[in-house]
């Protein structure tokens, strides 16, 4: 647990990498060394020309696959956790993060303010659609060459919906005839995938590159049956001519994993008799199917063991060309079918035993086991969970992406004219039940409601299709396609040491489409020609009495930014942007009137953002520091507790970046402080002035290597102090640090063996909760990091 006293550690160990850099004056640097942030490679994510980075007046960092293996991650997601800014809470497994940058909020789930792109181009449209994250959709293996990150700056006019900021995962491309095969095995825990990768020339003028993964395992908790299975397949070919290039890509992605919900633990997140917070899962091999009504009212099955099961198809077109006179034209486009699944299962009530059999049942009811080695018998145990299916099918997230832009050149400035257009389809079904279940991690049972007159309530542990217990809330279907269209104009020029640039863009959109809640009904479920206690209300899609979607919306965003070349190794710049983000989805249900419309207020949330930054190297040391202040407004609404939200936030912090060398040793890593307040809430006044849920004063991820002549020994700290549960600021997480640890050897110039330790010290670390006060009987329902995971690789290059 992290308190004052690590916080002390964290900024002394900033401040004796800035006073190494005494010492790196007596040793002799390399280039890598000195740019060892990366301050003069050129960027090309969230600028409108590839920029170099001690030029640009955003900040902006680079990962490479090195970097990637030093912080051990378990999932896309956790990759970007040692990204400065970003606060990642990548605990649900592969996917599903929510993803906070800079203060900005995280009021529901996703990454709302921020956009997750794969070579320039938008994985989806929005980044926080109900149960399709954009991270879901995405798998980073050996055929990534390098990540690209922008937080704030220019991403307001760079990208649709994208104020916050940009992930871009870039791909390798055969620039080199070189490839790679390695195997990934678990060593504590059930995992096995292998990365495969190669790229070479075709010819003097193209080249191409393709790879791709395949796995399979239990993921680091265990359901009791085989939760991670699939694979995915990329690739690319490049023409090249005199005046420019064209790159064709696919990619294929069909993987199931585990999706993690909060599950039951102690207020302080230790554990419960039972159930590891760390290492077990209310996933069990006593709950794999579902039994539901479609949207169409057909009687079909759920299998949990799909998961997080994302189906993508996808086929770009990237074309870059000198048109001569200092005109350049770039395009990129994408079109990709989207579908799959997300079946998990959330505790809606961790309680008593004969509370819930109760409420169920009426008084005097009693649990039973409903399976497992002790079916048929009385349930001892004072201790029971509520559990929801969340069963969710994503019918169609497909997506067609086009942007297009032109380039003028004049001197020592260009101006870059863009036109940005997409559309987004959002299809998905909800179908969702109640179960009964013990409070156990390794394979639970489920649980029977008997009456005091012997009528049993449930079915097999099935006490309600649908969700009674929050109201029958959630059975819902919903098609709507959006649209948008995006001008943009940038502009860059230099004046000597001082670089001025500017942009502005214009987004508009339009929804259209319907939804339809619940209705319940009398349905025998299992054909067994009797009516159970359950199958006398049964909810199913309401296809009577759909709700239009109908409305429009439209948005101007800018930014300003100067840079100032003070010396060789020393930059300052400022930065002021407005930007904004459609609300998509998640104002059904609530928000839309009864025309389809929506209110403007409603429709766009805008971010005004101002920051200022220095960049600093000095022989072996490398610094980054920006200083940023933001106003934000929100509309949103949290499937799990049924809540709307409207509101202001205020944010202010510092970032700082940064990296130093001395002999074989290099040190790494960023610290990120934020101050944080709601500032107004029309649904909600009492919260005011409290600070947002889950928003840590600091985050950080410090690395240190030692490098000798056959590989590589070293930590990373991955970081933050303590965050409020909820926005009413009532229950208080200890903050945490996360050591993870890595080596790598050379058996042979081809050969290499490494091993990665996640979370060394099996720490406890908090992220999230449903809970915003501590209940009676001290038991909350949260996520916490995953314990202690090893794994070894063997990777062979040619």
């Amino acid at each position: 647990m992290i308190n004052s006293t690590s916080k002390k550690f964290v900024l002394s160990t900033l401040a004796m990498m800035v006073s190494s850099s005494l010492w790196a004056a007596d040793t002799e640097t390399t280039d890598t060394q000195k740019d060892a942030i990366g301050l003069e490679r050129i960027t090309v994510t969230g600028v409108a020309r590839g920029t170099r980075v001690m030029d640009s007046s955003v900040s902006v960092s680079s990962l490479s696959p090195d970097d990637l293996a030093v912080s051990s991650p378990r999932s896309s997601a956790e990759a970007f956790r040692i990204i400065p800014g970003m606060k990642v809470e990548s605990t649900g497994g592969e996917g599903n993060a929510n993803i906070a940058v800079r203060g900005l909020p995280v009021a529901s789930g996703g990454a709302k303010f921020l956009q997750i792109q794969e070579d320039g181009l938008p994985i989806l449209q929005f980044g926080d659609i109900a149960f399709g994250n954009a991270d879901i959709f995405l798998r980073i293996d050996s055929t990534t060459q390098t990540i690209e990150s922008i937080r704030g700056g220019s991403a307001s006019t760079a990208a649709s919906n994208a104020p916050g900021g940009i992930i871009n995962v870039i791909s390798k491309t055969g620039t080199s005839d070189a490839g790679s095969v390695s195997s990934t095995v678990g060593v504590d825990y059930d995992t096995l995938r292998t990365d495969f990768e190669y790229g070479a020339s075709i010819n003097d003028s193209m080249r191409f590159h393709i790879g791709g993964f395949v796995r399979t395992g239990d993921g680091p908790r265990d359901p009791g049956y085989t939760a991670n299975k699939g694979g995915q397949v990329k690739a690319n070919i490049t023409k090249e001519f005199d005046s420019g290039y064209v790159r064709l890509y696919f990619k294929h992605l069909n993987d199931k994993s585990i999706g993690y919900l909060p599950m039951p633990m102690y207020s302080d997140g230790s554990s419960i008799a039972g159930f590891d917070a760390k290492s077990d899962t209310v996933h069990s091999a006593n709950l794999l199917s579902t039994l539901r009504l479609d949207a169409d009212g057909n009687i079909s099955r759920g299998d949990m063991r799909d998961g997080m099961n994302p189906v993508v198809n996808s086929v770009g077109l990237e074309a870059s060309f000198d048109l001569g006179e200092d005109w350049l034209v770039e395009n990129r486009f994408r079109v990709s079918d989207v579908s799959g699944n997300f079946m998990s299962l959330i505790p809606a009530e961790v309680g008593s035993s004969s509370s819930i059999a109760d409420s169920i049942g009426g008084a005097g009811s009693q649990l039973l086991y409903a399976n497992g080695a002790n079916a048929g018998e009385v349930f001892q145990s004072d201790l029971a969970m509520r559990i929801h299916s969340f069963d969710v099918t994503m019918n169609d997230f497909g997506s067609i992406v086009n942007d297009m832009k032109l380039t003028k050149t004049f001197d020592d400035s260009n101006v870059t004219f863009g036109f940005y257009t997409a559309t987004q389809n959002i299809n998905m079904t909800w179908m969702w039940n109640s179960y009964l279940m013990e409070v156990k991690g390794d394979n639970a049972a489920l649980l029977d409601v008997v009456a005091a007159d012997g009528t049993s309530y449930s079915d097999n542990g099935l006490y309600a299709y649908g969700v009674p217990y929050w109201g029958n809330c959630c059975q819902r279907n919903y098609d709507s396609d959006y649209t948008i269209k995006a001008p943009y104009i940038a502009a860059s020029t230099k004046f000597g040491d001082l670089s001025l640039d500017g942009s502005v863009r214009y987004d508009s959109g339009d929804a259209s489409g319907y939804y339809a809640g619940n209705v319940q009904s009398q349905v025998d479920m299992n054909r067994d020609g009797t009516i159970s206690q359950p199958e006398l209300s049964v909810s199913s899609i309401d296809n009577a009495n759909p709700q239009l979607v109908n409305y429009d919306w439209g948005y101007a965003s800018y930014s300003l930014g100067a840079n100032y070349q003070i010396s060789d190794d020393l930059a300052a710049f400022a930065r002021i942007s407005h930007g904004g983000r459609a609300n998509a989805d998640r104002l059904l249900f609530g928000k839309v009137r009864a025309d389809g419309s929506v209110a403007d207020e409603d429709s766009v949330d805008e971010v005004d953002q101002y920051e200022m930054g220095v960049k600093y190297r000095y022989d072996s040391l490398s610094l980054f520091a920006t200083g940023f202040y933001s106003e934000t407004e929100e509309q949103n609404f949290e499937a799990t507790s049924q809540n709307f939200f409207d509101r202001k936030y205020e944010a202010k912090g510092i970032e700082l970046e940064g990296a130093y060398y001395v002999g074989d040793f290099d040190f790494r890593g960023n610290v990120t402080w934020t101050d944080a307040e709601i500032v107004k809430d029309a649904l909600n006044p009492d919260v005011i002035g409290n600070t947002p849920r889950r928003q840590a004063d600091f985050i950080y991820s410090l690395m240190g290597r030692y490098n000798f002549d056959k590989g590589s020994v070293g930590v990373n700290l991955i970081g933050t102090t303590d965050t409020y549960a909820q926005d009413n600021n009532d229950l208080e997480f200890d903050g945490y640090t996360q050591v993870n640890a890595f080596a790598s050897y050379q058996l042979t110039d081809a050969l290499s063996l490494a091993l990665n330790v996640n979370n060394l010290f099996d720490t406890v670390g908090i992220t999230e909760a449903e809970e915003g006060a501590i209940p009676d009987n001290n038991i909350i329902r949260a996520r916490t990091i995953n314990g202690r995971t090893t794994t070894a690789t063997v990777k062979y290059e040619f």
